[in-house]
């Protein structure tokens, strides 16, 4: 069921969303670096990998630069336009295609790099390769803001701090995502996802699930 609505929905969204794709290609061709979309590898489902789409929003080969794959408040890798696009979140748009095409699902969790993937715990890895990966998710609404997360713990390397708070918190709430999924779930997880964008500060992403794992404090979330 839940792949008929990723079709439906896709195929819905690559419709109306049309122009304002075309605009923002527009767009990134006048002010970037040429560059309109990256193509970056991700763990997929049966711990597959594929070509997950996006906007180019940072300069080119960042991922060799700086923080590597981690993003940073204020990163220098990331193009003016770009902190737009990120900020709300249109640079993730062309993966409307990934969904449609069957590589990811509108609701799951976030594919990761296979260097992040790896960070999880053996049982994390085996429960994610069950199912497809989503443009968003628990893990995705949570830690929406994930660059404020690295800023509150400057003690901390950014791998340190990515693979010893973020990845297992991450990793606890993917696997209740699993646990929990049904449709309703689903649409609840879209809801929620548009609400985070336009009110990004509110607790309700937390508060509408208190059987949520507990965060660390340090994660201050």
């Amino acid at each position: 069921m839940q792949r008929f609505f990723d079709i439906l929905f896709s195929a819905i969204a690559i419709a109306i969303l049309s122009p304002v794709l075309l605009l923002v290609i527009l767009v990134l061709r006048l002010t970037g670096e040429g560059e309109v979309f990256y193509l970056q590898q991700r763990v997929g489902k049966g711990g597959n990998l594929f070509g997950v789409f996006k906007f180019a929003t940072m300069v080119k080969n960042s991922s060799s630069m700086g923080t590597g794959f981690i993003t940073t408040r204020n990163d220098p890798r990331v193009l003016p336009v770009g902190r737009f696009l990120r900020k709300t979140k249109l640079n993730e748009l062309p993966q409307i295609f990934n969904i449609f095409i069957g590589d990811m699902s509108i609701v799951g969790p976030r594919p990761q790099v296979s260097r992040h993937f790896e960070i999880y715990s053996d049982e994390v890895k085996t429960e994610l390769n069950k199912i497809r990966p989503g443009l968003t998710g628990i893990g995705s609404i949570v830690f929406r803001d994930e660059e404020s997360v690295l800023e509150r713990n400057k003690n901390l390397t950014y791998e340190e701090c990515y693979a010893g708070l973020i990845a297992p918190y991450k990793g606890q709430l993917e696997l209740w995502y699993i646990k929990h999924r049904t449709i309703g779930l689903y649409f609840t997880l879209i809801f929620l996802t548009a609400w985070v964008v336009f009110f990004p500060n509110t607790s309700t992403r937390l508060s509408m699930f208190p059987d949520l794992p507990t965060p660390p404090p340090e994660l201050n979330l």
